[in-house]
């Protein structure tokens, strides 16, 4: 009943490989696997800068808020700074007035025992008071020195993953030509075939997954907030992939599910290689709906767990998210956003 179910749903998967970006060159006859396989990998590579691109995103946004943060704090110190600093010369013009006489000078030029305790314990206040504000003149002027530091270097870090994000659209933006120079050098039935070709790779990755019996210790079942999250991936089928994008109207494959899990009430992180490395990791028998799957070695593509040995993606560019076999894939592992759920 599963490889049936994921059979019905295999339409609009492709696999990939590793391998650099080919120049797009005409097909030869009798070479239209060797077509798809490029194309394949140039898809999986512009998945990967896409990911890239994300983290620098995700980084980016962060130091942002950051510098805002420190911005603020500079703001402060600097008006406690300057109050501290009027205080101390109120102090000073006081003693100028006083013919920069010290107080220690005046209190033992008076001969009346009350106004010389008492002004020895005015003196002794004043003492503590100045020794108070010059300690504090001194820590505010560190705090600013140390967020002036801390600034500067978020600077530089917000500055190098621009470069990051710049690089990595670049390179986004050559595969996705190099794949689309490719297929449209396809006659049309030549392209009805690919998407065939294509189909029938996934097919088959897919029925041998479900071959090696994995799919009969499968029996979990969603969490609330999985269910909610599953909901919210599936409304999307239909919707087109765009690299970078987080919804409504389009998603990437790891915008798709930080934003179902996010509708779901827990946030997780951006990137698929980031939701591997963050999120707790769980036996594929234990796998229920709700759960992420991992693909390929390194960690590029993710999509959402369904049940029946089927999951809810955002496949590649010139695709639409859609349900496709949990097995059409290399899968690296699965991981649950609410393993205490």
């Amino acid at each position: 009943m599963a490889l049936i179910c994921a059979v019905t749903v295999l339409s609009g998967v492709t696999g990939t490989a590793h391998a650099s970006p080919a120049k797009p060159t005409p097909p030869k006859s009798g070479s239209l696997e060797d077509v798809r396989k490029k194309i394949d990998r140039l898809y999986h590579d512009a998945g990967l800068a896409t990911e890239a691109y994300n983290a620098a995103e995700e980084k980016t946004k962060k130091q942002s808020e950051r510098i805002v943060s420190l911005a603020r704090d500079i703001a402060k110190g600097q008006a406690k700074l300057d109050k501290l600093k009027a205080q101390a010369g109120a102090a000073a013009r006081a003693q100028y007035r006083n013919g920069g006489m010290p107080d220690e000078a005046q209190l033992m030029l008076s001969d009346d025992p009350q106004e010389f305790l008492d002004g020895a314990g005015r003196m002794r206040q004043g003492e503590k008071a100045t020794k108070g504000m010059l300690g504090e003149l001194a820590r505010t002027q560190e705090e600013l020195a140390a967020y002036a530091k801390d600034a500067s270097a978020q600077w530089k870090k917000l500055e190098a993953n621009r470069k990051a994000k710049a690089a990595s659209k670049k390179k986004i933006k050559k595969q996705i030509a190099a794949a689309k120079a490719l297929e449209s050098k396809l006659e049309k039935k030549e392209r009805e075939r690919l998407r065939k070709l294509e189909e029938e790779e996934a097919l088959k990755k897919q029925s041998a997954w479900v071959s090696s019996g994995v799919l009969k210790d499968i029996r979990g079942r969603a969490s609330g907030q999985g269910k909610k999250a599953v909901e919210f991936a599936t409304d999307q089928i239909g919707k087109p992939y765009v690299w970078g994008a987080e919804g409504p109207s389009s998603y990437d494959c790891s915008g798709l599910t930080s934003q179902a899990w996010a509708a779901a009430g827990r946030g997780i992180p951006r990137t698929s290689q980031e939701q591997w490395k963050q999120l707790p990791h769980i036996d594929i028998k234990n796998m229920r709906p709700g759960d992420l799957i991992i693909y390929h070695s390194d960690a590029s593509h993710v999509g959402m767990y369904l049940g029946d040995g089927a999951i809810v993606h955002a496949p590649r560019p010139g695709r639409n998210v859609t349900i496709t076999g949990a097995g059409s894939m290399q899968i690296l592992g699965v991981v649950r956003p609410d393993a205490k759920s």
